[in-house]
């Protein structure tokens, strides 16, 4: 099962593994989600965050008799890591380590005390000049560039804070590093072994990443390598981090999952979606640190055909509204 069937990359990753002859179930909140009618079967679902995600995808799993859970969305990683204790596989990190990713602040303070270097991090409540300008403004706790803005002055800050619907605890105040921007796949399993890590140099981004190139960079790959050798992740992430003016990695967020740029580091080499799965579900061989420089992604839409036939048979139609308080999955085929 994989969830958030609207996001960018979701159904390539659909269709890749249907291609390589796995049973795919789609979830999303909304019908007009395009990874819903590329999967086998499909499944509308609440939100992430309400008291009947859980029992909602507990009862899918179930039903579909699925054998791993591949969630891709920040709401849903902590209640959907707790069917692993189901007998479901969820490729997910450990729930420890998800929760500290998910609290922007305690993750800075985390890595900053195991010595690995972060923006300088306050939250709005304890900022007293302390970065200088220019500084980023985000919300605690959000995914993708969701509340996030730039202040270059204590008036623009002042004024940032003031409107901001977050409480000065729940907002943070980040030192803005300029340099070379990376997103970085790191490939890993419960066994805590790395066993890939790929540096993608982000040449456009806007909320997620539009452009990509993979590059090699040893220093933002011990970094990386660091993150999980201090916080124990055992599953996959991402890093996202920026070079500073002296060209130190300084990581300013780490998503707890599968990044949306998982399809480069497929096209350089290394399946992660797919190799982790088969790790979790048959003990499949451990990936190999092994992929293509200069490898770009474009990121576009792309048409995909079914007969009509198929289509109706999803059972979902996009456009109808998805009522959130009627939590009942919707069958396809």
């Amino acid at each position: 099962m994989i969830t958030t069937a609207g996001s960018a990359p979701t159904s390539g990753t659909i269709m890749r593994l249907r291609g390589q002859g796995y049973r795919v179930v789609a979830t999303d909140i909304d019908p007009s989600a395009p990874g819903l009618y590329l999967a086998d079967r499909s499944h509308l679902v609440p939100p992430g965050d309400s008291d009947d995600y859980l029992p909602e995808i507990r009862g899918i799993c179930l039903k579909e008799n699925a054998a791993a859970l591949v969630p891709l969305v920040d709401e849903e990683l902590l209640p959907a890591g707790r069917l692993a204790d189901e007998g479901i596989a969820v490729l997910l990190p450990r729930p420890a380590f998800v929760a500290t990713c998910l609290d922007k602040y305690v993750l800075m303070r985390r890595l900053a005390e195991a010595g690995i270097p972060v923006p300088v991090t306050r939250t709005a409540a304890e900022w007293a000049g302390d970065p200088g300008f220019p500084v980023v403004v985000k919300p605690r706790r959000g995914r993708g560039g969701r509340g996030v803005a730039v202040a270059e002055s204590a008036a623009e800050l002042s004024r940032l804070i003031a409107e901001s619907p977050y409480a000065a605890d729940d907002l943070l105040v980040q030192e803005r590093v300029t340099g070379t921007e990376y997103t970085v796949s790191v490939v890993v399993w419960r066994d805590g072994v790395v066993q890939s890590v790929v540096p993608k140099e982000v040449i456009l981004k806007h909320g997620v990443t539009r452009f990509a190139v993979t590059r090699r960079h040893a220093r933002v790959a011990e970094v990386c390598r660091a993150v999980q050798r201090e916080l124990r992740a055992d599953g996959p992430f991402n890093v996202q981090l920026a070079l500073d003016a002296e060209g130190e990695p300084r990581i300013f967020e780490i998503n707890p999952r599968f990044s949306s740029t998982a399809p480069l580091t497929v096209a350089a080499g290394v399946d992660e979606v797919s190799g982790l799965l088969r790790q979790a579900i048959g003990g499949g061989p451990r990936l190999a640190d092994e992929w293509r420089e200069g490898v770009v992604m474009v990121r576009h839409w792309a048409d995909e055909f079914i007969d009509e036939a198929g289509f109706a048979g999803y059972g979902i139609t996009p456009g109808r509204p998805h009522a959130a308080a009627a939590p009942v999955a919707r069958a396809a085929r």
